[in-house]
């Protein structure tokens, strides 16, 4: 800033030497002279001060510029400091007194010159410094009105900067529990799957081993479906895309592969399970089946894991304002010797 301010001040010093210097003279005015040159510079100099202290600077160029006009040297020649103190003044961001003096200088400018001329302050005669230094002042304004509008434009970008990134910190946020929560659901049913079956599988290997094949088997299905579950949620959490194209062509899993997972559930010495569905069945919100296949999903598993329970009924209620979800077994609390509860839930 300091470069730019002495570039202006040394641009306003050498326009004021030069108007001094060519400047005619009127009857009664005083040849320039090495005070005049000197008032002339000094307003130029004091331009060095107008952004820090704009009131100050609009002040001294004031004074210099009537002590000119008092000393009788030639008209206006002077004048491009002025105008520079005068834009000033009005683009300062604290600019009450700068204007204030800024004012007193136009209009006692004015009044000398109608004093002088004997004229009328809008007379013709008159020469147009008054509506030149008035033009400075509105430029300046004009400039101040830019810088602020600017400023108010990057504070609001930054606002909704702001905002948008919480937005997307939040959905970030939002998305990693709940992909959370999906791989808790994936890895707690496959494991009571795998243990129920491994365990069955153990328990026949030597006296059935048809049936201990089957176990395994579905141990070996159990395990694919849970690490292509496992890839695709996985992929989502590291780059917000699915692993692999196979990956990427599952949708979340819905009421359609209940019956998969029933199946699994079952096989070996697992509970049986009966589904009954009630009401029109009918396709329902992709969010809504996902939510009740994964309430089913873990409700057998705490069956598989807790309840020793032999048979688990579960219960698809279809009705106009959605669909209610009601899965019961006939297991036994842990240390209570009673009935596992029920598990009720109804989506929208």
């Amino acid at each position: 800033m300091w470069a730019k301010d002495a570039t202006v001040a040394g641009v306003a010093a050498a326009a004021t030497v030069y108007r001094i210097s060519v400047t005619s003279l009127q009857p009664g005015d005083r040849s320039a002279d090495g005070w005049a040159y000197g008032i002339g510079l000094a307003m130029a100099l004091s331009l060095l001060a107008r952004r820090r202290w704009p009131a100050a600077t609009m002040a001294a160029v004031a004074a210099l510029w009537l002590t000119y006009h008092i000393l009788d040297y030639p008209g206006g020649a002077p004048a491009v400091p002025v105008w520079v103190a005068l834009y000033s003044a009005a683009a300062a961001p604290k600019r009450v007194r700068a204007m204030a003096v800024a004012v007193t200088l136009i209009a006692s400018d004015l009044q000398g010159r109608v004093v002088v001329h004997q004229l009328d302050p809008f007379d013709g005669a008159l020469d147009g410094s008054t509506a030149v230094f008035v033009a400075a002042l509105l430029l300046g304004e004009a400039a101040r009105s830019r810088r602020a509008w600017q400023a108010e434009t990057r504070a609001r970008l930054a606002l909704l900067a702001a905002e948008r990134d919480r937005a997307t910190a939040q959905r970030l946020a939002e998305q990693r529990v709940h992909i959370a929560q999906e791989l808790h659901d994936i890895t707690a049913h496959t494991i009571a799957v795998i243990g129920v079956q491994a365990g069955v599988a153990a328990d026949l290997l030597d006296d059935s081993p048809a049936r201990a094949r089957t176990a395994l088997d579905t141990v070996r299905a159990a395990s694919r479906e849970a690490m292509a579950d496992l890839r695709s949620a996985v992929g989502v959490l590291r780059d917000g895309t699915p692993t692999g194209a196979a990956a990427a062509q599952q949708p979340a899993p819905g009421l359609e592969r209940l019956p998969q997972m029933l199946e699994a559930c079952a096989a070996g010495d697992g509970p049986a399970v009966a589904v009954t569905y009630q009401g029109e069945r009918r396709p329902l919100p992709r969010a809504v089946e996902t939510t009740a296949y994964r309430i089913a999903q873990e409700s057998l598993t705490n069956v598989l894991r807790h309840a020793a329970a032999r048979r688990a009924d579960i219960t698809l209620d279809y009705r106009p304002d959605g669909l209610r979800l009601d899965i019961r077994d006939d297991g036994r609390r842990s240390g209570s010797g009673g009935p596992s509860p029920r598990i009720e839930g109804e989506g929208g």
